[in-house]
């Protein structure tokens, strides 16, 4: 399924709209992943275990986003977005959501 952020796809013609999409997950951080950010703090540089948290994150709710777009019968996801939000002080919700489209046969 081609998923992108632009409102139209070069060389598609979009016949149909078939409403929004999204998928959304909620993670909370591990105790000793904050305890190795903390002591990475210290001395600045990425936060790995924090990036791998996020990414594990946005790939399970654009997969399910993915699925929500294949169960109404999508082609493709435009207007595709991230969002994150903080759901309580060691939990974040990420949502992907974004327009389903059929195109033109």
């Amino acid at each position: 399924m081609i998923v992108t952020s632009t409102p139209s796809i070069e060389g598609k013609k979009i016949n149909a709209y078939l409403g929004i999409v999204m998928g959304s997950t909620v993670r909370a951080r591990h105790l000793g992943t904050d305890i190795l950010a903390m002591l990475k703090n210290l001395v600045g540089g990425e936060l790995k275990s924090y990036s791998i948290l996020l990414m594990q994150a946005r790939t399970e709710a654009m997969d399910r986003m993915l699925s929500n777009a294949e169960e109404m019968g999508a082609d493709a996801v435009v207007n595709f977005r991230y969002e994150t939000s903080t759901i309580a002080a060691a939990a974040s919700e990420v949502i992907a959501y974004g327009t389903a489209v059929k195109f033109e046969d």
